[in-house]
């Protein structure tokens, strides 16, 4: 029972001190947000074309910006999970309770570890990356709410 609860223990370190699962975590993150901008996105495109010819023109001219930046802009967020692996392993080794990545982690392992201050920094900065790249797939939709309620606005006024 002893041994099985300490195993159980250095898996759970493991995990915390292994970045596959959040890659994992992160990857499924962003193609949720793919998922749900681009949809979004599209929609308000489609509304703003219903509104005038102008307001046609300028989300045709956002289809346009996303064809041309659509590549660059995928190619550089799917680097993100990289950055954050490499930054993840630099914390680690940072942390003189940390465990070895190459030392297999045993019922010899530290179970104080998964609970390690670097740990915690990893978290928070990896909430903060995500947040930043939900704010930056946001900016063009952003832009065209700001455009349609621009436009509501001139119309209303006498």
């Amino acid at each position: 029972m002893r041994t099985e609860l300490a195993a159980s223990i250095g898996d759970d370190v493991a995990r915390a001190t292994d970045f596959a699962s959040y890659r994992r975590r992160y990857l499924a993150r962003q193609q949720a947000m793919e998922a749900g901008v681009g949809p979004l996105r599209a929609r308000l495109r489609a509304a703003l074309a219903a509104r005038s010819p102008e307001m046609a023109r300028l989300a045709a001219v956002d289809v346009v910006m996303e064809q041309a930046l659509g590549a660059r802009e995928h190619s550089l967020l799917a680097s993100v999970p990289a950055l954050l692996e490499k930054h993840f392993v630099r914390l680690r080794r940072a942390d003189p309770l940390a465990p070895d990545e190459s030392v297999q982690t045993s019922a010899t392992a530290r179970p104080d570890v998964g609970h390690a201050a670097w740990l915690d920094v990893f978290h928070q900065d990896f909430q903060d990356v995500l947040q930043a790249e939900l704010d930056f797939r946001f900016q063009p939709v952003e832009g065209l709410l700001e455009t349609l309620r621009m436009r509501q606005e001139t119309t209303r006024e006498p």
